[in-house]
Order: C-alpha cells, then sequence, then structure tokens
C-alpha cells in the first residue's frame, strides 16, 4: 500500500511536472523571442530613419510606378547612426550596408550564413547560437533597401538561468510529492492494517505458550468474526491444555506410588543380585534400566504437568556461577565447570530449583546420550551471562536443533534417539521462564554445544 502511494503519487507529480515544464518552457521561451524580435525591429527602424530620412510616400498602385529606394542622407555615417540607437540587451549590433559590414560589437562571422541569406532577401529571420560559449538569439531584420539588413543578438543565459531552476524545483517537487505520497501510504496502511498486526502479535503470543492472550477487537466492525473465532479457538486451546496437564499430572501423581514399590523392590532384588541364578540377572539389569527410564519420565512429567498448571515458582537472588558450579559437578559426578572471572560476581532473581533443573538436564543429557560432557563454562556476555554446556557426541544435524526442544521430540542420531524427549523440552520452558534464550551450535573441536543467555547483572 506504501508502494502504491509512493508511485501514484509520483506519477501524478512528474505528469504534472512534465505539462508544467512544456507549457512555461515554451511560454517563456517565445516570449523572449518576441521581446527580441521586437527589440531588433524597433532598432532597425531607428536606423533606417537615421540613415535614410522619413520613407518618401509611395505613389498609387493604380500608376504601376515602383516606391523609389530610399537613399542616404548627406553626412549620416553608419557607425554614427549605430552609436545613436537606444540601449537595449542585445549583445551585438551589426549592419550590412552597400555590400559592407558595419559592427559596433560581434564579429559577422558568428552569424549563421542562412540566417544572413534571410535577412538580405527581405525577410525577418531568428536562430539560436552560441557565441563564445554563451547562447544568444541572432535576429536579422531587412532595413528598407534590398539585399541589406541590420542583426543584432541578444543573450539567453537568463533564460536559460530560469529553465534551470524551473526545471531543478519541479524535479524537487516531484520528488518530494512522491516522498509524501510514500509517508501517506505507510500511515494509512498502518491503520488499515493495525488489526492484523494486533492479530499477529496475539497469535505469536499463543505460538510462545501465553495462551491467556486475546484479541481485543470483536466490536470492530471489520474484523469482529475474526477476533471472535480466534478468541473461542484460543480458550478452548487453553481449556485443553489445562484439562492436559492435570490428566499428565494426575497420572504421574497416581504412578509414584507404585513406581516407588518397584524400585524399592528393584533396588531390594539388586542388593542380593550376587544370590540369583546366572539366567536371571541379565533381565534383572534390563528391568533395572527401565524402571530407571520410567522414574524419569514420571518426574519429567511431573514437572511439565506443574509448568502448564501455572506453577508461578518463586524469585530469589542467586549467584549464577555458585548454582551452576554446584548443579553441573553434581550431575557430572566430577568437576565439570569452568567459571570466567568476570562471571564470578553476576547474579540472577531466579527459581532456583528451575534453574538447576537446566544444568542438571543438560549435564545429564550429554553423559547419557552424547558420549560424555566435556565441560560447562560461565562467562559474562550475551544478555547478562552465557552458560555453555559442551558434550563428546556426533552433534546435532541443522535441521534438528529446533526440534529437539519440543516435548518427545527426538534427535535423528542414535545416541539421542534412546531419552524420553522431555528433559530439553523443559530446559527450554524453564530457560523463557528466566527470560531467557537457549540454542545448540556446533563447537570447533565436534560435538554440541548448547548455549544459554541470562539477563544477569552484577551485584
Amino acid at each position: 500500500m506504501m508502494l502504491a502511494y509512493g508511485l501514484l503519487a509520483l506519477g501524478l507529480s512528474t505528469v504534472l511536472a512534465i505539462v508544467t515544464w512544456g507549457v512555461v518552457s515554451d511560454y517563456l521561451t517565445q516570449q523572449r523571442e518576441t521581446s527580441a524580435v521586437t527589440v531588433t525591429e524597433d532598432n532597425a527602424a531607428a536606423l533606417r530613419y537615421g540613415l535614410f530620412g522619413p520613407p518618401e510616400p509611395c505613389p498609387p498602385v493604380r500608376e504601376r510606378v515602383e516606391c523609389p529606394s530610399p537613399t542616404l542622407q548627406p553626412g549620416a555615417t553608419p557607425m554614427h547612426v549605430m552609436n545613436s540607437l537606444p540601449s537595449t540587451d542585445a549583445a551585438a549590433s551589426m549592419l550590412y550596408l552597400e555590400g559592407d559590414w558595419y559592427a559596433l560589437t560581434g564579429k559577422p562571422s558568428d552569424l549563421p550564413p542562412d540566417l544572413i541569406q534571410a535577412a538580405i532577401g527581405g525577410s525577418v529571420a531568428q536562430r539560436r547560437i552560441e557565441v563564445g560559449g554563451q547562447p544568444v538569439l541572432a535576429v536579422g531584420v531587412p532595413i528598407g533597401r534590398q539585399g541589406e539588413a541590420f542583426f543584432e543578438w541578444h543573450p539567453l543565459s537568463a533564460l536559460d538561468n530560469t529553465l534551470r531552476s524551473l526545471k531543478i524545483t519541479l524535479i524537487a517537487a516531484a520528488i518530494a510529492t512522491a516522498l509524501a505520497g510514500l509517508a501517506v501510504g505507510r500511515l494509512a496502511s498502518t491503520l488499515a492494517l493495525r488489526p492484523l498486526a494486533e492479530l499477529t502479535r496475539v497469535a505469536d503470543a499463543v505460538a510462545r505458550g501465553k495462551l491467556d492472550a486475546r484479541l481485543h477487537a470483536e466490536n470492530d466492525k471489520d474484523l469482529g468474526g475474526l477476533a471472535r473465532s480466534f478468541n473461542q479457538t484460543a480458550a478452548d486451546l487453553e481449556r485443553r491444555v489445562a484439562a492436559d496437564a492435570r490428566f499428565a499430572g494426575d497420572v504421574s501423581h497416581e504412578l509414584r506410588t507404585p513406581l516407588m514399590t518397584m524400585l524399592n523392590s528393584m533396588q531390594l532384588i539388586q542388593n542380593h543380585r550376587a544370590e540369583l541364578p546366572a539366567a536371571v540377572r541379565e533381565p534383572v539389569e534390563l528391568l533395572g534400566d527401565d524402571l530407571e527410564r520410567f522414574r524419569r519420565l514420571v518426574v519429567d512429567l511431573l514437572e511439565i504437568s506443574r509448568d502448564d498448571g501455572g506453577d508461578r515458582g518463586s524469585r530469589e537472588i542467586v549467584r549464577i556461577a555458585d548454582l551452576v558450579r554446584a548443579a553441573a559437578d553434581a550431575a557430572a559426578g566430577r568437576e565439570v565447570t569452568v567459571v570466567e572471572p568476570g562471571a564470578e560476581g553476576l547474579t540472577l532473581q531466579a527459581d532456583k530449583r528451575r534453574l538447576e533443573r537446566v544444568i542438571a538436564n543438560l549435564v545429564e543429557n550429554a553423559e547419557d546420550h552424547a558420549g560424555g560432557c566435556k565441560g560447562v563454562g560461565v562467562a559474562a556476555g550475551g544478555l547478562g551471562v552465557v552458560i555453555t554446556v559442551d558434550d563428546a557426541g556426533p552433534g546435532i544435524p541443522v535441521e534438528d536443533r529446533a526440534r529437539i526442544f519440543e516435548r518427545f521430540g527426538r534427535g535423528e542420531t542414535s545416541g539421542r534417539g534412546r531419552g524420553v524427549g522431555l528433559g530439553l523440552a523443559i530446559v527450554a520452558r524453564h530457560v523463557q521462564w528466566h527470560h531467557g534464550t537457549i540454542h545448540v551450535t556446533a563447537p570447533p573441536d565436534g560435538g554440541a554445544r548448547f548455549v544459554i543467555e541470562l539477563p544477569a547483572k552484577i551485584s
């Protein structure tokens, strides 16, 4: 819309400028030429009077006698008469009389031959020429005797300057009109598309998990129906997600009691593993691994359902370096954390449980599914602090780097495919809860690097 307004304004202003230029330039040029011819004719008449005196009356036409040719008055010299002519804007005056040239200024050789022939032939002629690099209008006027004429040229610099100024003004006006058209188009499109911009904003908020976002345009005559449908869809989605969250939470809570019984029983069996027959030991180990996966799945489901249920958590000031060091080293079972000096004093208003879960999940993910955790780094930068977790796995393809943060989303690599697919989704939810960002890159030495940026500051 903005482009259309701009092009329309440019087109109209261009047409108007072309028409204005054509009319005004033709008018000014014609007026200048008419003025120059008139001045030259007046000077020629004055010159003719000074050289030949008053014209003698011609006999009546019925007598078939030609008018007598005027003769020079005694003592009348061409140069003296030319000097006595009134001052005009003519830059040069020349007279061709009785086969000789007389000139106050200018050179007859600068006159076009066709102009000279036309004037001495008895016709008023004019030509645009350049003399000394300056544009002039040369005018030739007969002075009453055959083969004699008076010539002047008049400068056109003022006319050219006026036309140049007019051209620049019209071009500037066309550009200014086009810019004004763009501004009007921008304003019109903003006003026209404001409801759609609001729809885009609310839809983006819903896509980012803010399911209580609603459109406030239900009374709009154009978008009221769309707004009501969208709000109804969002409300249904919010109720559905809440119901699913309650269901997952209820199921997880119901599973905790039998799960704890099975885990305790498995622990008891493993304590007496040496007493078991050899043929039973391997199935017991497999059952123990599956129970551990089941336990993690239940814990992750409880964590997800807690977030979906609207758990606001509690914020407190934490020293990021200390929290990351404790959580990462505990999850890896060894020291894996390196804190740069500039990050030691950084603090954050955080939910300790959520932030510890973020670090623990990433380290456990590296330990269990990516060949081990190569290191955890804490440095100042980004939004405030940058936390990196490097693993020794085969890396994550670019096309999988967004999908792995979805619920039950897994990479295509076999090592990462054995997870239950909720750990990284929890990480992404908790990082977003802290107003931070997380993404995956490929470090130079191979593997995958999870990069978390959080809004921290020096305490």
